[in-house]
């Protein structure tokens, strides 16, 4: 029986950079991201694929990072929440959720732009029932997704825009 090693040695590909990275096996997407390469903004929450704080997107899908493990993504194209900013400019998502009130603690917030963003990049004209459909495994405590919802359909608008 051949031995499990200690470490891995990968290079993820995070935000659109080569990300060499060293971590134990079995480490999840989360951890790795979080612990090993310091992108805190994607959120522990429940660790059990409940909640959604942790979606980040892999090879443009939304995905529950503590459910995934990190060596199973060698080779596919990771997003975070930290790689949305156009340089110095927030993406329309993140401007949208600040100017309608979209997070208040901010904790589910990273996971539901995330997941939003997967929608919009494949639906640009999305209506606010796929909103609500797409973003419904994001649980939040403290908007009463109205906001979040509102926040989203801002974006596409601006978003739609842009692509003209």
């Amino acid at each position: 029986m051949a031995a499990v090693p200690q470490r891995l040695h990968l290079k993820l590909n995070v935000n659109g950079e080569a990300a060499p990275v060293s971590f134990a096996p079995y480490k999840t997407l989360l951890e790795v991201l979080r612990e090993d390469l310091g992108l805190t903004g994607t959120k522990h929450g429940c660790e059990l694929g409940e909640c959604g704080a942790c979606t980040v997107l892999v090879d443009g899908e939304p995905v529950l990072s503590c459910l995934v493990l990190a060596l199973e993504c060698e080779g596919r194209r990771i997003e975070t929440i930290e790689g949305l900013a156009r340089g110095a400019e927030l993406h329309p998502l993140q401007a949208a959720f600040a100017d309608l009130g979209g997070s208040q603690c901010g904790y589910c917030t990273p996971g539901v732009i995330m997941t939003a963003k997967a929608l919009l990049d494949k639906n640009p004209d999305a209506t606010k029932e796929q909103i609500k459909e797409a973003t419904a495994g994001n649980l939040c405590r403290c908007t009463g997704y109205l906001q979040i919802t509102e926040a989203v359909e801002r974006a596409a608008g601006v978003l739609r825009e842009e692509a003209k």
